[in-house]
C-alpha cells in the first residue's frame, strides 16, 4: 500500500479535502512537464454557492505538491507546481457534478514570458543553469557534462526568441539532452535537469509477470520499431572556411550506452541514412547535433506496463532504470522509465508505465527466458 500527502501552498490538507478527493493522478514525464489533476464532487452550499469551485485552495497559480510513500519505502515528491486551470461539470438538480483541478510543474515558472534575448560566450548547459538560478532552481550536477561548445560572439551566437524553457528544450534536443523540473523528496525544493539520460545505474526495481505468487507487473505489451535513422551523414563551410566539407562528419553512434547487446543498426541488420546541416563553429558541433538525432531516434523498443506501489515497494520516477525479466532473451534487461502515470484512490496507487530502450538482447541464449519461466510455473 502507498499513501500520499497532498500541500496546499506548502500546508497539508486537511482530511477532509482528501476523503472529498474522487480522483487523484500525477504524470511525469522525461522530456515534458509534469503534471496533476484532482477531481471533486460539487454541491451546492447553504449560501447559495458551489463547493470548490471559488475556494482560494485552487485559485490560480496556487502551488500544490504530492509526496507518495510506499509501505517501507521512502517518500518522494512526484510533483511540486501550480494550479493552471479548471473544469466545472454540472448536470440536472447538480447530480453527478464535478470539478477538474489541474495544474503543471513549477516549469511554468520558466514560460511566463516570451523574450528576444542573445547569448554569448556561453555553453548551453552554463545558459540552462544560469536560467535555472534565476527561478531559485537548483541545476543537477550533470548539467555541463557532456556540454556543447561556448557560443562566441564572432561566431553563432545563441538567439533566444520565446520563453525560457521554451528555449532549453531547443537547447535539449539538438545537443541530446532531457530538459525538465522535478522535485525528489522535498516540496519546494526543485531540480533543473538538463542532461542526457543516466543509464549506466542499476535499475530501481525489477518487474516480473511470470511468478504467479511474487508478481509485480500484471500485464506488459512491447512493440519495436526499426523504421529510425541509424546513421548521419554531414558536411557544410564555416564562417571562418569556404570548403564545403570544412565540417565533414559521419555519425553512427549516439554517445549513450546501450541498455543490451544489440542496437538498432545491429537488429535491423541494415543502415538508414540522414542528412543533417545545422549553423554551427566547427566540425564537433556538427557532430554533437548529429549524436543528438540518433539519440532521439534509438529508442525504437518501447513498453507500456502498469504496477501497484504496495507489490513493488517504491515509487518509481520518470528517468530511473527499471528491469523487467522472464520475457525471453530479445526483451529481457534494463529500461528507462520515460514517463510515469500516477493514479492514488483510497485502496491504491497505481503506476502507469512508459519504458524505452535503445537496445534489445541476443537472439540465442540458455533457455531460462519465456520458457524457462513457463516450465517452472507448470512445474
Amino acid at each position: 500500500m502507498s499513501t500520499y500527502g497532498l500541500l496546499i501552498d506548502g500546508n497539508p490538507a486537511d482530511d477532509d479535502l482528501i476523503n472529498a478527493i474522487g480522483a487523484l493522478e500525477v504524470e511525469e514525464n522525461a522530456e515534458l512537464p509534469g503534471a496533476i489533476q484532482l477531481k471533486l464532487p460539487v454541491s451546492p452550499t447553504d449560501a447559495g454557492d458551489l463547493t470548490y469551485v471559488a475556494d482560494n485552495r485552487f485559485r490560480p497559480f496556487v502551488n500544490l505538491a504530492v509526496v507518495a510513500t510506499p509501505d517501507s519505502g521512502s517518500a518522494q515528491c512526484i510533483f511540486d507546481g501550480y494550479v493552471l486551470a479548471q473544469r466545472l461539470h454540472l448536470e440536472t438538480g447538480l447530480v453527478n457534478a464535478t470539478l477538474e483541478v489541474s495544474g503543471q510543474d513549477a516549469s511554468w515558472l520558466l514560460n511566463l514570458e516570451e523574450k528576444v534575448r542573445e547569448w554569448t560566450d556561453v555553453t548551453d548547459g552554463q545558459v540552462a543553469n544560469d536560467i535555472f538560478n534565476s527561478k531559485g532552481i537548483k541545476p543537477a550536477d550533470a548539467n555541463e557534462q557532456d556540454d556543447s561548445p561556448s557560443h562566441p560572439e564572432s561566431g553563432h551566437s545563441l538567439m533566444q526568441r520565446g520563453t525560457d524553457i521554451q528555449f532549453l528544450r531547443t537547447l535539449a534536443r539538438r545537443t541530446g539532452k532531457l530538459c525538465r523540473v522535478y522535485c525528489t523528496d522535498t516540496p519546494g525544493v526543485r531540480t533543473g535537469w538538463f542532461a542526457k539520460p543516466a543509464l549506466d545505474g542499476d535499475p530501481v526495481v525489477t518487474l516480473n509477470l511470470m511468478d504467479v505468487e511474487d508478481w509485480t507487473a500484471e500485464t506488459i505489451d512491447i512493440e519495436w520499431d526499426v523504421t529510425r535513422p541509424t546513421e548521419v551523414k554531414s558536411g557544410q563551410s564555416l564562417l571562418d572556411n569556404s570548403d564545403p566539407t570544412a565540417a565533414d562528419t559521419d555519425v553512427s553512434e549516439s554517445g549513450l550506452p546501450l541498455l543490451d547487446s544489440q542496437g538498432l543498426a545491429d537488429f535491423a541488420g541494415r543502415s538508414t541514412t540522414v542528412l543533417l546541416t545545422a549553423p554551427v563553429d566547427d566540425a564537433g558541433e556538427l557532430k554533437m547535433r548529429a549524436a543528438a538525432l540518433l539519440r532521439e531516434t534509438g529508442w525504437f523498443v518501447r513498453a507500456e506496463t502498469e504496477v501497484d506501489a504496495g507489490r513493488v515497494k517504491r515509487v518509481i520516477r520518470a528517468g530511473q532504470l527499471v528491469a523487467i525479466e522472464q520475457i525471453g532473451n530479445l526483451h529481457s534487461g534494463k529500461y528507462l522509465v520515460w514517463s510515469v502515470r500516477h493514479q492514488f484512490d483510497e485502496d491504491s496507487h497505481r503506476m502507469r508505465l512508459t519504458l524505452v530502450r535503445n537496445a534489445v538482447g541476443g537472439a540465442g541464449g540458455a533457455a531460462g527466458g519465456l520458457v524457462g519461466a513457463l516450465a517452472g510455473a507448470l512445474a
